[in-house]
Parts: C-alpha cells; structure tokens; sequence
C-alpha cells in the first residue's frame, strides 16, 4: 500500500509539474498588450492547487495508450475553464472569498473588473488551446472534444449548477437536490475529465460509458468530501475559510445526512466508482488509488 501511495504521489507531482509547465508557456505566449489583465490571469491560473482535473485526463489517457502530447491541450483547456469558475465564484457578488489557496482571490490581489475579465478572458483561452490543430487527433476528435468541455462548462454543467446553487442559498432542498446542484457545479468538470481522454483515445461505446460511470461517482465522491472537510478541516490546511458553506446557510451532505452518513455517503460512491473501472479490460490501478485518494484527502 505504501508503494501504491508513493506511486500515485508520484504521478500526481509529475502532472502537477507537466501541468503548470504548459499553463506558464500558455500565459507566457500573449502578447503584453494588458499586462495587468495577464497578471490577473496566471494568479488565478498558476495560484497552485490540487490539479485534479488534469490528472485525470493525463491518467485516462496514460491507461489508454494516448500520448500526453495529445492530452496537453485537453488538461490545459479544463483547468484553465476550472481556474474561471474559481475566480468567478471568489467574487463579492457570489461566494465573496477573499482567500483562494491560502492566497488573496483575484478580486482581492487587483480589483473586480479585472478578476472579471480575467475569468472571462482564462474561459475563452481553453477553446482557443483545444480547438488549436493536435498532432494524433483529427478534426472531428476535437470537435467533439470541443462540444463536451462548452456542456460540461455552461447551462447545463458548471454554470447552470452554480446557478442552482445561489438559488438553494437560504433554502431547504432534499438529498436529490443538493446531488443535482453538484453533478453539475463540480462533477461535470471531473466527467469532462474523463471524457477528453476516451475521445482523445477513440475507445468504443461501451468501455467509454463504463468510464463515464466512473467520473459521476467520483466526481460526487469529491464534492461530499469538500463538504466534510468544510466542517472537519482547518482554514490554514483547507487555503480557503473553513465553514465558508455553514456560514453562507447552504445545503452540505453533513448538514443532510450528519457527518458520518456523509462519509458512508462517499465511501458508497467509491465503491460504485471502483465496480466500473473493474468492468474495463485495462490497468487501472492508477484511477483507483485516485479514487480512494478522492475521499480521505484532508485538502
């Protein structure tokens, strides 16, 4: 088990550095035109973080035989959507952070304007990135790459799941519609992840649906886990304000279900998400160490 961790630690740190590599030499090449908007743009790009997105698509792909030069511009591209959506969350007109990765939010280290348009303009660089021509993949792959990230994005992924979110504010909602909120405002992004790279791959019908399953359980998986976290965890480890969910009266897991049928919530999810992997003729000892991963980190 030791070796298994160390392995996945291991993969982790090279994606991390792959990663912000690529997001740097992103940044790097726009032209200098506004340097305080790209500024505001690699804070929020390059502030850190867990990468979760991305090793998810770097493992897929690894798993399935994709060349990570194929997948740079599919990592790129949801962090970069991902990145957005924090400094748009962030916002006094939303969640009203002041405090991102144990760092100032956007808004905070410049001013509003720019964190806006910093989001807007890191949003408009990941289909400008996935849309470039990629050695290995045809058009028609990156269309279809293309179409999946723009859903798992807006009105009926991210965007729409934020807005059901800022509507259940203050209110009581069920279990069913607190799993609607977040299959969407988080597990659509970690769906897409997977998604990238079977299209990337070409895999068949069936092995891609059994990947798909994967991606819903535990991208759930790990919005449960914020959630406990949010009342377990500490400001200083979580880099975020720790209760920030209680404090805005929204609707967790814990608050549903109590702390523990949250956890046994996640660990059912697990379970679920490892019963799928088991159903494809691959190695994926990788994803299902990440999924375990999923649901005992303390971050």
């Amino acid at each position: 088990m030791i070796e298994t961790q160390q392995n996945l630690a291991d993969y982790q740190d090279s994606v991390r550095q792959r990663i912000d590599e690529q997001l740097s030499c992103a940044i790097n090449t726009l032209a200098d035109d506004t340097p305080q908007l790209k500024a505001a743009m690699r804070h929020g790009l390059l502030l850190g973080g867990k990468r979760v997105r991305p090793f998810m698509v770097y493992a897929v792909g690894d798993m399935l035989d994709v060349p990570q030069h194929q997948l740079d511009a599919a990592a790129c591209a949801i962090e970069c959507i991902h990145a957005y959506s924090l400094i748009h969350d962030d916002l006094p007109a939303m969640d009203d952070d002041d405090l991102r990765r144990g760092k100032p939010t956007c808004h905070v280290a410049f001013d509003e304007a720019t964190a806006i348009l910093a989001g807007d303009a890191l949003q408009t660089l990941a289909f400008d990135l996935l849309s470039t021509p990629i050695e290995g993949l045809n058009a028609e792959q990156q269309l279809r790459m293309v179409k999946s990230l723009s859903q798992a994005s807006g009105y009926i992924g991210m965007c729409g799941g934020q807005a059901m979110d800022l509507d259940a504010t203050d209110k009581s909602i069920t279990l069913e519609q607190l799993e609607a909120i977040h299959r969407a405002k988080t597990g659509a992004l970690l769906q897409c992840s997977v998604d990238l790279a079977a299209l990337a791959a070409n895999i068949e019908p069936k092995q891609h649906l059994q990947l798909i399953k994967f991606a819903r359980d535990i991208g759930l998986a790990f919005q449960v886990q914020d959630d406990i976290l949010d009342v377990t965890s500490d400001t200083e480890t979580l880099g975020k304000p720790q209760g920030s969910d209680i404090e805005a009266n929204k609707s967790t897991y814990p608050s549903l279900l109590g702390l523990d049928g949250a956890r046994q919530k996640a660990d059912t999810l697990l379970q679920s998400s490892l019963q799928a992997l088991r159903a494809l003729p691959y190695n994926s000892d990788l994803l299902a160490n990440f999924a375990h991963y999923i649901i005992t980190r303390n971050y």
